[in-house]
């Protein structure tokens, strides 16, 4: 059993640093233009906002459009600790706090309703949240938005290393959590509300477990967010941000953390390959949801995870049926010849 967990554990360790070491290494030495760099790096950031929103709305089971609120608040408090001279990486961290404080403040009172109740408590919020940044100006930059210190952008190896790294990290915890007893009451109560409740699931205390861990994914990705961009606006905690990311979730599938991800990656690099389209490339991400609510509802994925430790047990059965087609061709090549002779 101890061989078995360490192997699976090499298998995901040797993909999440492929992942990120290799394309940083063809970033370093331009092998990946600039460009597609920032695209890639930007997919990992808008991945971290999927998975966040993957925990309350398809782990957790319930409905929230105030992702992109707790993102800018992640973001600001990133850029003004790091104005201050506290180092990155303390600021990232003191962010993603910060954005737990204000889950656990928004959630204590709000995870008691459900619903559409709650889709539109949390869509109120991302809105004061704007409104805040909007007339802080002398904080914030007011409507207009704020110049800060630009740690990234001049890095574009650094910043995918770091920012994809950082969701190899989060996709690691959070699947180890949703192994363990506490992860396990989370889908107990997403299935059923009350048979969690009669089984002595307390189900208020482990949805704000997955609302104040969503909360600190969001945060994360919104400190990491802005060095990377290096200009940041109240636009950031709009409504139209928290369902694009809502989005994501939807095409990969409610409850499929790799699911939300691939989305993320594949519908930022079709925005971008898009933009000769101008502004009728919007109408792409209307049409790709609504094919997938016409003929796969659940999501690209569904609940499935893509798990690398399958494929790799599944090699030799697909070794055996290669090996298997290959003689099968090799025969029928031989009678062929054999009957032209």
């Amino acid at each position: 059993m101890k061989n078995v967990h360490l192997r699976n554990f090499l298998i995901l360790a040797a993909v999440g640093v492929l992942c990120v070491a290799v394309p940083g290494v063809l970033i370093h030495f331009w092998i990946i233009d600039a460009y597609t760099a920032q695209i890639l790096t930007l997919g990992g950031i808008n991945a971290i906002m999927a998975v966040s929103v993957n925990m309350i709305c398809g782990i957790t089971g319930q409905l929230s459009l105030g992702q992109a609120g707790f993102m800018a608040i992640g973001a600001y408090s990133c850029a003004l600790l790091t104005q201050a001279g506290v180092p990155l990486a303390v600021s990232i961290l003191i962010s993603a706090l910060i954005t737990c404080v204000f889950g656990i403040v928004i959630g204590f009172p709000t995870l008691k309703l459900q619903g559409d109740y709650l889709a539109i408590v949390t869509l109120g919020f991302g809105e004061i949240i704007r409104v805040l940044l909007v007339n802080f100006k002398d904080l914030t930059g007011g409507a207009n938005g704020k110049q800060f210190p630009t740690l990234l952008v001049s890095y574009a190896d650094l910043a995918y290393i770091l920012i994809v790294g950082s969701l190899v990290v989060i996709i690691a915890l959070l699947q180890n959590f949703l192994r363990s007893t506490y992860g396990r009451a989370i889908l107990a109560v997403r299935e059923d509300e009350i048979a969690a409740n009669s089984s002595g699931i307390g189900v208020f205390r482990y949805k704000m477990i997955g609302f104040v861990i969503a909360a600190f994914i969001a945060g994360i990705g919104g400190a990491l967010y802005a060095p990377f961009i290096g200009f940041i606006k109240p636009d950031l905690a709009s409504f139209n941000r928290s369902i694009d990311y809502l989005i994501f979730v939807v095409l990969g599938g409610m409850g499929s953390v790799t699911g939300s991800v691939l989305a993320a990656f594949v519908l930022t690099y079709l925005q971008e390959f898009l933009r000769f389209l101008q502004d009728y490339r919007l109408v792409f991400y209307p049409l790709i949801l609504i094919c997938v609510m016409l003929f796969r509802p659940q999501g690209f994925l569904g609940m499935k995870e893509l798990s690398f430790v399958r494929v790799w047990e599944r090699l030799p059965e697909w070794r055996k049926l290669l090996g298997a087609r290959l003689r099968r061709r090799g025969l029928s090549k031989e009678n062929t010849d054999a009957n032209a002779k």
